[in-house]
């Protein structure tokens, strides 16, 4: 093996410790709180020295800002696997039903991300950058709506922000329990048709905001 694969395999054998630890690491912070993220408990769930941790993540607080970068990492390919559409009034719609999917999916994570769920967590400036980008994306589909036509009334930063504000408090509400699922979901499209009502440059047509899709994750399958 030459120098260079040996330490490409080094690089991705860490990546795979690391992505273990991460999930270790979520799944106790779900199950049983902060209380339970600590360096010797993760180290035993995942099979592997607190060492490694300390080498990958600096400790515990590394650790915190890592769940953070991971959530948003993923949150971004989530939003980015959205299906191109020539409408921007469709790709709009898209973005706000893959927000809802990826909170369903991934509600450890976004807990993290969005609803303080490791006490004292300050995200560095990576950190901050890689939050921000993911609302660009949403920003940028309310640009597309704005130069379109289809959208009116508001800067696009205004729309997004009351967009966001809006979805955030609805799946918030839902994966801690408030609604069940099938009714979770005719509110959350009835919330964004009445979001962006008073935006509407036109009466939007009546499929618009039509029913999505089942969610991958709505198999019974325990997503915490």
């Amino acid at each position: 093996m030459t120098v260079s694969a040996y330490q490409q395999a080094q690089k991705e054998g860490q990546s795979v410790v690391r992505a273990a630890i991460l999930d270790a690491a979520k799944r106790l912070l779900v199950t049983e709180g902060p209380a339970a993220l600590t360096v010797r408990r993760i180290s035993g769930e995942v099979g592997c020295s607190t060492k490694v941790i300390y080498t990958l993540f600096g400790g515990k607080d590394g650790l915190g800002e890592a769940l953070w970068l991971e959530g948003f990492a993923r949150f971004e390919r989530w939003l980015l696997a959205v299906p191109p559409s020539d409408d921007p009034f469709e790709r709009l719609h898209a973005g706000l039903m893959a927000y809802r999917e990826y909170a369903l999916s991934e509600p450890g994570y976004y807990r993290v991300m969005f609803q303080g769920a490791l006490p004292g967590l300050k995200p560095g400036p990576e950190a901050v950058e890689a939050a921000k980008r993911t609302f660009e994306l949403l920003l940028r589909d309310v640009v597309g709506c704005l130069d379109a036509g289809l959208l009116r009334g508001a800067e696009a930063r205004e729309i997004a922000d009351v967009l966001w504000m809006a979805v955030h408090g609805a799946v918030s509400l839902e994966i801690s329990g408030f609604f069940d699922r099938d009714v979770a979901g005719r509110r959350y499209r009835l919330l964004c048709v009445s979001v962006l009502t008073p935006f509407l440059a036109a009466e939007p047509p009546a499929d618009e905001f039509p029913a999505s899709e089942p969610l991958a994750s709505d198999d019974g399958r325990d997503r915490s």
